[in-house]
């Protein structure tokens, strides 16, 4: 469970140069940060970076924004990058139903949502990062045929994610509901805090990747 108080990061953040602020005032400005025109990719609700801190080592080609909004984890995700600091890394603090007030469109690349919170109450359906609702959001701030990729270990979730993808008309590129034991989209594949401990405890990990239409 994700810790939502630590005294002081708030202030921490405020001041950390690793991350955007004033995000929503800076529509569409995020490359200024990276002074370059490499393709950009984010991931909402990075927790604490481990999955997006691994991909910008990985590719330095391309520019990574992680988004959070618990101060407490991305705290831990802004030390390490202290720690070893990353030209093509840089963090948010902020709300996915913000996502339209900083990204302009056609700006992003490519989205990850990693494990999200699956707000299991059905009156809660539209919070969830995979609903019809945020799919509308991200086709306006994807590139044309950009692509969501979204892992989790929740059948549930990922049951009702399918769903949303024809609801909302988007392209089905690939699917598992065992993506470690999938040859060819388990190749690459980085693991997220939450995938290393789910699959330990041998918990299949669902994966889709989808395309704007």
């Amino acid at each position: 469970m994700r810790l939502k108080n630590v005294p002081g990061s708030k202030e921490y953040i405020a001041e950390s140069k690793f991350v955007i602020h004033d995000e929503t005032e800076r529509k569409g400005k995020v490359r200024e940060y990276f002074a370059n025109d490499k393709p950009i990719q984010i991931e909402i609700g990075m927790g604490k970076g481990q999955f997006i801190y691994a991909m910008a080592q990985k590719y330095p080609e391309i520019n990574f924004v992680g988004i959070e909004k618990y101060s407490s984890v991305l705290l831990r995700a802004i030390q390490k990058m202290e720690e070893e600091p990353l030209d093509n890394l840089i963090f948010i603090r902020m709300d996915a139903e913000e996502i339209t007030d900083v990204f302009d469109n056609g700006e992003v690349d490519k989205i990850y949502l990693n494990f999200s919170d699956p707000w299991p109450k059905d009156r809660h359906a539209k919070r969830r990062l995979e609903s019809r609702q945020f799919l509308e959001r991200y086709k306006k701030i994807l590139k044309d045929d950009g692509f969501i990729e979204f892992k989790t270990d929740n059948n549930d979730l990922f049951d009702f994610a399918l769903e949303e993808v024809d609801a909302a008309g988007w392209k089905m590129i690939a699917f598992t509901r065992d993506l470690h034991a999938d040859e060819k989209l388990n190749e690459g594949n980085i693991m997220t805090e939450y995938e290393a401990k789910f699959s330990a405890m041998g918990n299949p990990i669902n994966k889709y990747i989808i395309q704007k239409p």
